[in-house]
Order: C-alpha cells, then sequence, then structure tokens
C-alpha cells in the first residue's frame, strides 16, 4: 500500500487536468466549394465566403455542427442539416457587390445554355428564377450544360425539355432523364410553348443580342 500511495504521489504533477468539453468524434473530408460559394455535404449545400469560390477545402464533420476550414483556418461554421437538397446561407458570405457578381455568372451560364439550344436555356433561366438568390442555381445549371460532353448537345436539349413539361427543375432530374431514355418520348403537343421568366436578377434575351 506504502509502494502504491508513493507511486501515485510521483506521478501526481506529470498528470493533466481532465478536458473541459467531452469529446466529440468527428469526420473529416477534402471538398471544393462550387462557383455559387457553397460546399457540398451529404446532399446539402453550406456557405463559405464567396472569395473561398472554386477553393479547394476541408469539412469537420460532427453530429450536430459543420465546420469549414481552408489551410487550417476555419472560414465557415454551420449547424448540420439534413440531405434535403437545400442550401444554408450566411448572408455575410454574400459578395458585397452581390448584383455585379450575380451578372457576369448568369451572362456566362445564358450564353453557355444558349448555344446548347433553347430549351437548355429556358430551363437554366428558371433554375435561376426559383432560386431566393440566383447563385444557388450555378451548380445545376453548370452540370446540366455539362452533361453535352457524355450525351451530346441533341439529347441535352430534348431532356431539358421534357424536364420543363413535366416540372423537374433540377439537374438530377436531366440526368434521370438521360440516363432513362426518356429524352426520347415525344413531348405533348402544347410543351413548346414557354412563358418567359421575369426575375429581379435575370436580365431578358434582348441584353445578349
Amino acid at each position: 500500500m506504502h509502494a502504491a500511495s508513493a507511486l501515485r504521489r510521483t506521478r501526481q504533477p506529470a498528470l493533466r487536468p481532465l478536458p473541459v468539453e467531452r469529446y466529440v468524434f468527428a469526420e473529416w473530408r477534402i471538398r471544393r466549394a462550387g462557383l455559387d460559394y457553397h460546399v457540398e455535404i451529404e446532399r446539402h449545400y453550406y456557405s463559405v465566403p464567396y472569395r473561398f469560390a472554386r477553393e479547394q477545402v476541408e469539412a469537420r464533420i460532427t453530429a450536430n455542427t459543420i465546420e469549414i476550414l481552408h489551410k487550417g483556418e476555419r472560414i465557415a461554421a454551420h449547424r448540420r442539416s439534413s440531405g434535403n437538397g437545400k442550401h444554408t446561407t450566411i448572408p455575410d458570405h454574400m459578395p458585397s457587390s452581390h448584383r455585379r457578381f450575380a451578372d457576369w455568372t448568369i451572362e456566362r451560364i445564358h450564353r453557355e445554355a444558349s448555344a446548347l439550344g433553347p430549351d437548355v436555356a429556358l430551363l437554366c433561366e428558371r433554375i435561376l428564377a426559383d432560386r431566393p438568390h440566383p447563385e444557388q442555381g450555378f451548380r445545376a445549371c453548370l452540370g446540366i450544360i455539362r452533361l453535352v460532353k457524355s450525351f451530346g448537345r441533341e439529347r441535352v436539349n430534348a431532356a431539358c425539355a421534357r424536364a420543363l413539361e413535366i416540372g423537374a427543375r433540377t439537374y438530377g432530374s436531366v440526368r434521370s432523364i438521360l440516363d432513362n431514355h426518356l429524352d426520347r418520348t415525344a413531348a405533348s403537343a402544347g410543351a413548346a410553348s414557354h412563358e418567359p421568366i421575369h426575375h429581379t436578377n435575370i436580365r431578358g434575351p434582348r441584353y445578349y443580342h
């Protein structure tokens, strides 16, 4: 007993106090912020300051929080949300000149989408108009445009026409239509007639001609 007590006394100075906070299990993942300055984690999109768009970042994921770091520095923290395909956006992460940033990118998307066909252009226009902030639709629009590499211009335009017909305004819907060859289904007689979109952050087609 005396030996055990003596051993404890000699070890006591080297012992560290217990941590104040409980251990929290966390996962780390490498991600790249999109053009819309959001990072996708388990089918939910979390904002980072817009200057980190396209930058590679690290995500620390716990049961309740999402922390995003860039080169070891924490640049964003969010309460974790379910994988519902929606966006969690902190207003301070948006560019100070929101309109100028949006106009440049919307113009680029409109130009590239129009080159593929009227239905691609219209679907992208509607995706942007559906969002509270058009930047939140950039990822879907660019994803649709890039489908041309795999499926060709004609099929992607037809798939967008089909998506417009059934009211499916997402990248996933267009991809599913192509994967299942539903773009080959004849559109209904009235599907070719679409109303133009009016949105405060989207210029009309005359601007680009």
